[in-house]
């Protein structure tokens, strides 16, 4: 967004457009934009406020009925932190009785809206101007949220009443995704070197990142939403009360499930330690497939142990067991059947079945589920699932259906 448009969407008449825009539609977005222009409105301040209108639109699924208050750029909104995971972080200062947080990287200001929303103080800091005018916007309702335009890693934490702090680093670059700490923006090691000077440290990472990357007094924790994961995070000083480790935390229509290491595991509190491996078993009645935080936070051994369940094959993230045991930390499956894997017996198997849509579940295998669902070419009136993974260093199939 140009500046001359930002400032045209910011001023009353365009916010009192944005209020008055009909719920964004494709199919009536050209004939609103040829109303407005009809009635004279200017242009440049029609297209922002269609753009906006669309964005808020997309933005409801992260921000619910606060998008429709809100501004955004495509960017912005993408790499913004979803609401229900923000007032995950802010909870965190808000229990620590931080008295200003410093946002460092805040991108369009979500973070900083569940701190004021949580009634915590908070200094926002955005290197982008265009970037830093729009997180104002969205925090003007707040009088204890600041917004200051100019370079994170510079602002002078001590001069500014700082005593805690959670940093964003831009993990993006030419439009692609950038999985190297080292080539975050700024890098990581910059960041957590912050906390030389304020102790109180949150930092969002990319689920992606390797435990050889996370320092030892670190509490990291990987977050997933409905099942999707969405966000790792290191967490220090007082704002890490569980201490250094690993931990996930499963967020599901309000609820919040948080799993971490048994206190009496070996290396339980380290969080660079390699994932604990569990025994491995022969298939049992009940096949459990972990969340992904779960897995990314390497406690599927530890689900295992809750579930009285063992591993189906070294290293591949399925568990099995005799009984079926309610949990939220991973998805029950009846085992109905399991033999080696090979497409003529398992195209035989499934048309005797009567089956015709097949749900395909993978690990440990590079066989394509869309072009074997090619290949086994079935016209049956039955639904299946089959899940393709290693048993004994074999590919095989397990036909399951979700307990």
């Amino acid at each position: 967004m140009d500046p001359a448009s930002l400032t045209k969407l910011l001023s009353p008449a365009g916010q009192e457009l944005l209020g008055q825009l009909p719920p964004y539609s494709e199919r009536s977005v050209l004939h609103v934009s040829e109303q407005l222009r009809a009635r004279g409105v200017d242009a440049d301040l029609v297209a922002a406020a269609l753009t906006q209108s669309r964005l808020r639109a997309r933005a409801r699924a992260k921000f619910g009925e606060r998008a429709d208050a809100m501004v955004f750029t495509p960017d912005g909104l993408e790499q913004a932190t979803r609401h229900v995971v923000a007032l995950q972080h802010a909870r965190r200062y808000a229990d620590a009785g931080c008295r200003l947080v410093a946002d460092l990287g805040c991108g369009l200001g979500g973070d900083a809206l569940a701190l004021s929303e949580l009634g915590v103080p908070v200094l926002a800091v955005e290197a982008d101007a265009t970037t830093a005018a729009l997180a104002a916007a969205n925090l003007r309702p707040y009088p204890t949220a600041t917004v200051r335009p100019g370079d994170a890693l510079a602002l002078d934490l001590a001069a500014a009443g700082v005593d805690a702090v959670f940093a964003d680093p831009a993990r993006r670059a030419g439009g692609r995704r950038v999985f190297d700490p080292a080539a975050y923006s700024p890098p990581l090691d910059a960041v957590l070197a912050l906390r030389a000077r304020v102790a109180a440290l949150g930092v969002k990472v990319a689920p992606g990142v390797p435990y050889a990357a996370l320092p030892a007094d670190a509490h990291a924790r990987w977050v997933s939403v409905d099942g999707d994961v969405v966000e790792a995070g290191l967490w220090f000083g007082a704002v890490a009360p569980e201490g250094p480790g690993r931990s996930a935390v499963l967020l599901t229509g309000g609820r919040a499930d948080v799993l971490a290491e048994r206190e009496d595991a070996a290396g339980a509190h380290a969080p660079d330690a390699p994932a604990r491996t569990g025994e491995v078993r022969a298939p049992g009645g009940v096949l459990y497939e972990p969340d992904g935080a779960v897995i990314r936070a390497g406690l599927v051994a530890r689900v295992g142990e809750l579930l009285g369940a063992g591993l189906l094959s070294e290293g591949i993230a399925y568990l099995t067991g005799d009984r079926l045991v309610a949990t939220p930390f991973a998805t029950a499956y009846r085992v109905l059947d399991h033999f080696p894997f090979a497409l003529k017996p398992l195209r035989a198997y499934l048309r005797a079945r009567d089956v015709g849509a097949l749900t395909i579940k993978k690990r440990g295998t590079a066989v394509e589920p869309e072009q074997l669902r090619r290949q086994l070419a079935l016209k049956g009136s039955r639904p299946a699932t089959i899940v393709l993974t290693r048993l004994g260093g074999r590919h095989s199939v397990l036909v399951v259906e979700p307990a």
